[in-house]
């Protein structure tokens, strides 16, 4: 696998709360901001997954592959992330053409 080195500023005190968290669980700081890069941007994704199923533009089956969830998963965050299960004939049909 490729990689490349990414640079970012922060402020001193972001980065020694970084550096202590990283500590506490026992790994280098390189390891600890790779995991939390990973899932903040999967919260990210989610989010917007969300937000495109709450406006309606996707259906929850396509709001669940644009989250990189299995929909049952999807489904089962759908209480946390205040969505409510909004799916009608138009829907099932949507789904069973994708």
């Amino acid at each position: 696998m490729q990689s490349m080195t990414i640079s970012i500023r922060i402020p001193k005190d972001e980065a020694g709360r970084m550096d202590s968290l990283a500590h506490h669980l026992g790994m280098a700081r390189p390891t600890f901001l790779k995991q939390a890069l990973k899932r903040g941007a999967a919260d990210l994704v989610f989010e917007g997954a969300c937000q495109a199923y709450r406006s309606g533009q996707a259906t929850l089956s396509r709001a669940a592959e644009m989250a990189g969830l299995p929909l049952r998963d999807m489904m089962l965050r759908m209480e946390d992330a205040d969505l409510e299960l909004n799916y009608d004939v138009s829907d099932l049909r949507k789904d069973l053409d994708t």
